[in-house]
């Protein structure tokens, strides 16, 4: 939906803005940025606040007018405003429709016997997960700042689809091995060969981000910041909840 991508993500921005600075309210604005204003080429990983933007979907779009239009605030009216650039953030309440739920609720699904198999888009793709709760932190720590500035918050290594689901499986017991390539690419049970893991191209972006990884260094010395929870404890922390709720 490219055009409410665009009002509610890019537009929202600026009527934030304009209602803090026409009613003189004393406050910090903070916009929640994102990696994907990088699009993911991979000759610009690791990604710094110093990395060109490159969006390659409306979202990303939308949210590069976000970004700059908090930048021109900032210096055109001295507004405490700042950006977060996040990369991908996850935890049991992230939506289902992001590729890390969809494949911790179709393990426990199918630990429940409520679910067949789980079908995913570009198995390849990297991206730099990290934990939803230490990323919170950095944004409050990024409000506590004297001067508004903005950063990237990231794990600052990368794991691909592929890992993340051989590590949601192996997280119940269950070792994936991985036959064929492209489309034609599946995951079965080592142990007792059933199909687990197809690829369906209705899930390919028209213009793939093929890897996200972000350099944090600049949050970790300004302000301090440091993950405290690993690509694979993320994971369990996913499954976990998910089994409870669907039940083993």
């Amino acid at each position: 939906m490219p055009e409410y991508t665009a009002e509610a993500t890019g537009v929202s921005t600026i009527k934030l803005l304009e209602a803090i600075r026409q009613n003189k309210i004393d406050a910090k604005f903070y916009q929640a940025s994102t990696s994907e204003l990088f699009g993911g080429l991979p000759e610009t990983a690791p990604q710094s606040e110093k990395t060109p933007f490159h969006p390659r979907s409306p979202y990303a779009a939308a949210k590069l007018y976000s970004y700059w239009i908090t930048v021109n605030y900032r210096e055109a009216y001295d507004m405490f405003a700042c950006n977060g650039i996040l990369f991908n953030h996850e935890s049991p309440r992230r939506g289902e429709d992001f590729v890390t739920r969809k494949i911790t609720i179709a393990v426990a699904k199918i630990c429940a016997g409520l679910q067949e198999k789980l079908s995913l888009g570009n198995l390849d793709a990297k991206r730099d997960w990290g934990f939803a709760k230490d990323y919170v932190e950095g944004q409050w720590l990024i409000l506590q700042q004297k001067k508004p500035d903005d950063f990237v918050l990231a794990m600052g290594e990368t794991h691909t689809v592929r890992e993340f689901v051989e590590a949601a499986f192996e997280e119940v017991g269950k070792k994936i091995i991985w036959r064929g390539a492209g489309v034609e690419e599946k995951g079965y049970c080592a142990e007792t060969g059933k199909l687990l893991v197809d690829v369906n191209p209705k899930y390919f972006r028209p213009a793939e981000v093929d890897l996200l990884l972000g350099d944090p260094s600049k949050a970790q010395k300004v302000l301090g910041w440091q993950r405290k929870v690993s690509f694979r404890e993320l994971v369990k922390i996913m499954i976990q909840a998910d089994l409870k709720t669907y039940g083993r």
